[in-house]
């Protein structure tokens, strides 16, 4: 007895619990804080680093009056879409979607399967649409409603058509549909990574600085191929702003032999094996050059911030003498190729092009190449075919919704023939239709009655 009692309270309970979950209103305020939460991923930069939190959500003043890096860091801002409470809204709209599919919409579809017949004229009266024919024919009646692409099932003074039941399907897809898209979406946080790198030309490398990743995502970085960068370049358009930027890049396999070769810009990634190297960023990385007959000799720049409007410039070191007494200081705003040349008390000297020379301190200095660094941003995101796949079947599924399940009913009864129907939505629609098929079922029988 005492199991019994127990097993119909957890009947009752699930049925509670189910009941909660496949409601509308839950449903939606789910959706809305998954909303709210991707709109706060967008506006707040993801997976920066704590010393970025701090200097731009800082405590006094916090935005808004309480966003500060501290809130940002305790609720999981900096990396919303792979927290775990996100992905808890995620399950719990998947498993909200499920519920009402299951509760809702199958028995919906499930009744609109099944059919019957009016046998009393006093039923049409129940339905928005009825009418009566003195002296129609239910034959005529079943023909027309063909023509107007209804399936008709008739038994002797009986009929039953129906068409569109299609569009009771329609919504089933939408929701099986967003089911793949959270799965997706869920899929690719678990196993999917994000990883920068700074890349100088003529460098090979393999992703290692990853920013964000999976707690599955291991299998998905690259181990057995690396790429290399043959050569960075920046078009300029002529008044000296930056137009594009430009990756040369080769993929190697594992004994260095390449296996793929694509030229990369903005909007335009090498894709390899489910990995995505998209054009991000770039920067100085050295310059070469020769002072008199010497070797070509190499030396770093660094950034620097200039005082002329905060504009970043790039700049190095030279020494002109051995024992590094003397030496000048090469400046230069972007990779057009141009250098500042400036004394030890900050005055310019001259500039010097690629390929260029220039006496300085009694030395001939020949600038040969400045070499640039690509900034590529790697993504690896296996739920992406997921996540298409379901748009697609949620494009398909919304137009299925969109098709009219419309019904009707006749009965004859002597020279009176009762015929009513029913649809769940485009009313107008439906309404003129139905009065084209009794028209011609009218017309034909009052051209019977005059025949006659």
């Amino acid at each position: 007895m005492f199991q019994q009692l127990r097993f119909q309270a957890n009947q009752i309970w699930r049925h509670q619990v189910v009941a909660v979950l496949a409601n509308l209103k839950v449903a939606i305020a789910l959706l809305l804080l998954i909303a709210l939460f991707s709109i706060l991923g967008t506006v707040i930069e993801q997976g920066q680093t704590l010393d970025f939190y701090r200097e731009n959500y800082p405590e006094h003043p916090a935005l808004f009056g309480f966003l500060s890096y501290k809130v940002i860091l305790a609720i999981g801002l900096e990396h919303v879409y792979g927290s775990w409470w996100f992905l808890t809204l995620l399950i719990l709209f998947g498993t909200s979607l499920t519920a009402c599919t299951f509760n809702r919409q199958l028995p919906i579809l499930k009744a609109s399967k099944r059919w019957f017949y009016y046998t009393k004229p006093q039923s049409f009266a129940k339905l928005p649409l009825a009418t009566e024919i003195v002296g129609g024919n239910l034959t005529q009646l079943a023909q027309s409603l063909q023509s107007k692409n209804y399936k008709v099932y008739q038994a002797d003074d009986r009929l039953y058509a129906r068409k569109g039941l299609i569009g009771r399907i329609g919504p089933i897809i939408v929701h099986a549909s967003m089911l793949l898209v959270l799965i997706g979406s869920i899929w690719g946080s678990m196993t999917g990574f994000i990883a920068q790198e700074m890349v100088p030309s003529g460098e090979t490398f393999q992703v290692k600085n990853i920013t964000e990743a999976g707690i599955w995502s291991a299998s998905q970085v690259p181990k057995d191929w690396s790429v290399r960068v043959n050569r960075f370049w920046i078009d300029y358009t002529p008044t000296g702003r930056i137009d594009q930027f430009y990756s040369d890049l080769s993929v190697l396999d594992k004994d260095g032999k390449e296996v793929d070769r694509q030229t990369i810009h903005v909007n335009k990634p090498l894709k390899y094996k489910g990995v995505s190297f998209y054009q991000a960023n770039w920067d100085i990385h050295a310059i070469k050059f020769t002072l008199n007959n010497s070797p070509v000799l190499q030396l770093p720049v660094n950034k620097l911030e200039s005082q002329n409007g905060g504009r970043q410039v790039w700049g190095t070191w030279i020494p002109t003498k051995p024992d590094l007494s003397a030496g000048v200081t090469l400046i230069t705003p972007d990779l057009q190729g141009t250098f500042l040349i400036y004394d030890e008390q900050g005055n310019l000297l001259t500039t010097v092009r690629t390929n260029g020379k220039a006496e300085v301190n009694g030395v001939t200095f020949t600038l040969k190449e400045a070499i640039g660094s690509t900034g590529l941003q790697i993504k690896a995101d296996p739920g992406i075919p997921i996540v298409y796949a379901g748009f697609g079947l949620l494009m398909l599924g919304v137009v299925m919704s969109y098709i009219s399940h419309s019904q009707v009913w006749a009965l004859q009864v002597g020279d009176r023939l009762y015929v009513g129907g029913k649809t769940n939505r485009a009313q107008v629609s439906f309404e003129a239709e139905l009065i084209d098929v009794t028209n011609v079922v009218d017309s034909q029988a009052i051209a019977s009655g005059v025949a006659a």
